[in-house]
Parts: structure tokens; sequence; C-alpha cells
């Protein structure tokens, strides 16, 4: 029989343990996952009961299982956990901006080619800031956004997300990448249907970049019975398979300096209105850090004001263009 003690309140270290051993239902793990000992979860866990008067969870000597009240209590548990992490969030950010851990996560399709302006722009404008990368696919980064395991997205939008914001950063034009001899190799103001019945090289399925290209194919009226042969895993292995004559493929414009300098390879650019994709940040709404991330995206544009973009405000839909880079500025530079 569990007796409650009057007038104590349960401690977070209680709470802590106790959560940990709703979800992993086993006193060892649990005990690993918040790095204490295992006597030491196991009497964290009675002194909550205790101090609840209420039995959480029925130990074995095999398995640990959550009693009916432990059911219910586990929910109420990780939500006072999660207020308290969102408190310290919040007093952390009030205290000192752009200091402690920024945990940024980036789409393959843009790491290689971003990266280096975001990392002068922290180096140089944000020296206390302690950023951390980790290049996923989008859907993997919108889990890990939602899960409070990053604070900040890198990726093309829109993504169409409830409780996520996004700050427009850039538009890009997508260039056509063909092999060397190619018709349709250094020409400019190519049709969009030319696309119809070109053999396409596409990234593997998962990849945004490859839901984008075959949007822009689908406007330009190709049948989406015309089959994709051969898809990559990324970028460079794509451009090396339009080298060896496989088939032609898209690349977006901060891409197409880097990844067509081996040779081989010839680029077209679109008639007016190119086709596009819009770079964007996004993060959690009304995140503790908002302001803070709002001014890193109006610093990061202007730490990319020399690439061949369109630059943008999250307020307009007017551009401001990078470098003269206007709409098809960008496709007389090669």
């Amino acid at each position: 029989m569990v007796t409650a003690i009057r007038g104590k309140q349960p401690s977070l270290a209680q709470l802590r343990a106790f959560a940990a051993v709703a979800e992993h239902l086993h006193f060892r793990d649990a005990a690993a996952a918040i790095g204490t000992s295992q006597p030491a979860l196991s009497g964290a866990v009675s002194a909550l009961e205790e101090t609840l008067g209420v039995q959480l969870v029925e130990r074995t000597t095999r398995k640990v299982l959550l009693s009916p009240a432990g059911e219910r209590l586990a929910a109420r548990a990780r939500a006072v956990l999660d207020a308290v992490g969102e408190l310290m969030e919040e007093a952390a950010a009030v205290r000192a901006p752009f200091t402690g851990v920024l945990r940024l996560g980036v789409i393959p399709t843009v790491a290689p080619y971003l990266l280096p302006n975001v990392l002068r722009l922290v180096h140089g404008t944000y020296p206390q800031l302690d950023l951390q990368v980790h290049e996923e696919q989008t859907s993997s980064l919108l889990e890990g956004l939602a899960a409070g395991r990053l604070d900040l997205l890198l990726l093309a939008v829109p993504l169409g997300v409830p409780g996520v914001t996004e700050i427009p950063l850039f538009d890009e034009d997508f260039v056509l990448v063909v092999p060397e001899g190619h018709p349709l190799g250094d020409r400019r103001g190519i049709p969009r249907d030319e696309l119809r019945e070109l053999p396409l090289l596409l990234l593997d399925e998962g990849h945004c970049l490859r839901d984008q290209a075959l949007d822009v194919c689908r406007e330009a009226g190709r049948d989406g019975q015309t089959p994709v042969t051969t898809t990559a895993a990324g970028l460079a292995t794509l451009v090396q398979l339009v080298a060896g004559g496989l088939g032609v493929t898209l690349l977006p414009r901060t891409a197409v300096e880097v990844e067509t300098g081996r040779g081989g390879l010839e680029t077209g650019w679109f008639a007016e209105p190119a086709p596009a994709r819009r770079i964007a940040l996004a993060m959690r709404s009304g995140a503790a850090r908002q302001g803070e991330f709002e001014e890193f995206a109006r610093s990061l544009r202007g730490a990319m004001a020399s690439l061949p973009v369109r630059l943008r405000t999250p307020d307009t839909e007017d551009t401001t263009d990078a470098a003269g880079a206007g709409p098809g500025a960008a496709g007389q530079r090669s």
C-alpha cells in the first residue's frame, strides 16, 4: 500500500526517472537513457510513488509494467518535463542570444553549396554560437524539428506542415545539364516543353529535389508514363551519369559551378519564367528563439549576396536580385 506524504511535491529528478521507465519499461535501459544508476532510478520512482500516494509501476523479476495510474500519469510527467525544458530554453535565449548550441538541419542538395556561407557567417558574426550541422532528407529533418532534436532547418519550401514557420531566403533557377555536344548544350531560352521527351535522370526517392524536378516536368507537359530509368543518391553521381551519356538532369543554380566543373558536361538555360525552387529557414512556430532565428535569416541573406540567386524577404513577394542576378541573369553566367 502506497501512502502519500503530505505537503511534499514531486521533484524533477523523480519525474524524469518515471518518464524514462514509462518509455523503456526496463530499469537498466531507463537508467542508461538519463545517465544515472539503476538503484538511484528505482529509488526516485519509489519516492515519487510515495509522494503521489499511488503505485506507478508493477515490478517483476523479468520486466516492468505500468499500473493503470502509471499509464495515466506518464503523459502528465512528460508534459511537465517538456514545459520545464521550454522554460530553460526561453531563459537561455533571453539571457544570451547567439550563444550555446544551434542544431541546424540541412538537406543534401543544399548543404555542399550553402554551408560555406553559413559557416563564414557563424564564425565571423556569431563566434559564441556552437553550430552543429545535421545533413538529412526533408522528412527526417521535420521529424527532428518536431521532436526537439533540431532547432532550425535549411531546406526547400513550401513544406505545408502545421506548426512549422518558414522564413524565405532566396529563389534559385533550375538549370538543364546535358552531355557535352548535346543539341541543348550552351543554349539560352530553352522552352520547358523540351523536357517532355528527354531521358531524364533523377535523385532517388526521398529527395525533395526529385519531387521538384518531376513537378517541373509535369508543368512542361511530360507524360507521367515516360519512365525515369536511372536514379542516383547524390548530385555528384547524377552529373557523372549525364557526362557518361545516360541522359540529362536538372540542377539548382547554386550547385552548377561545383557539380559541372569536372568536364564532359554542358548547361542550358530555360526561357523566363525559368523553373525555380525556394530555399528557406524553418523553425517550430512560436519557438523561444524565433527572434534570434529571424535575425540569423537576415544576416544569412547578406552573406549570400554574391550567389547567383534572387534573395527574398519573408513579408513580401518582391525579389531582390543578388549580385545582379535577376530572373534571367543567372542564365547568363557559366
